[in-house]
This record gives structure tokens, sequence and C-alpha cells, in this order.
């Protein structure tokens, strides 16, 4: 069973996962709804696929973090970094504060709790970081 803050990562990322697939789902919707007249319902529906793709694979790294397969530990941190420059859209050019501050909060405290001391030792074998 992994650490406590390995778990508490995995639910966060879970989170993320399902975020992805909500816009997913919101994508498909206004994209049939609209017509997406200026791109074309097959590029909105490729943007769709995308997030989709996106959300399966958060969720696989959130499950394995949950159920402690070390391997998750690399992909959640990297999707951390890569989640950073979302969180500045939202807060900056976009104009979406409290979307960006709750995304925000959810990838900073992520990324610590993946780079804990005990996430760390956990992540390498030691069996005392449990």
């Amino acid at each position: 069973m992994p650490p406590t803050p390995v778990r508490a990562a995995g639910a966060l990322v879970g989170l993320e996962a399902l975020a992805a697939a909500v816009f997913t789902a919101v994508l498909a919707v206004l994209a049939v709804q609209s017509g997406a007249a200026e791109l074309g319902v097959g590029a909105v529906l490729a943007e769709a696929g995308f997030f989709l793709l996106v959300a399966v694979a958060l969720g696989a790294v959130a499950a394995g973090l949950w159920t402690g397969r070390r391997w998750a530990r690399t992909p959640a941190i990297v999707t951390q970094l890569l989640l950073l420059p979302v969180v500045y859209s939202l807060l900056g050019p976009s104009h979406q504060l409290l979307i960006g501050l709750v995304a925000g909060a959810v990838v900073v405290a992520a990324f610590l709790l993946l780079i804990s001391e005990r996430s760390r030792a956990w992540s390498m074998g030691d069996e005392d970081a449990r």
C-alpha cells in the first residue's frame, strides 16, 4: 500500500482526469449543437478525442498511484509540470480567476505531494516510507 501522500496525489490526479472527461463531453456537445461552423465539426470532435485520450491516460495514472504502482509517479509529476502553463493561461490571458485558482491549487498540491520525501522514498522502494 502506498503512503498517504501518494494516495492523496492519486485522488487529485483522478480529479484532473474527471475534469478532462467533462471538458471532452462539453466540447462534443457544443460541436454537435453549434455545428462548429468556424472550424468544422470534425476538428472540434478531434480535439474532444484528444481530451478523451488525456482523460483516460490521467485516469490510469491516478489508479496507478492509488493502488501503489511506482511507475505512475513520474507521469503524474510530468503532468503537473505541463499543467502549470494552463493555470497561468487561466489566471492571465483568459481572465478565469476562480477556475485558475482552483486548478492552480490542485496542480500545486498534487506536485508537492508527489515530490514529498515519503513519496520519493516509496518510489525508490524504501519500505520504511509507509
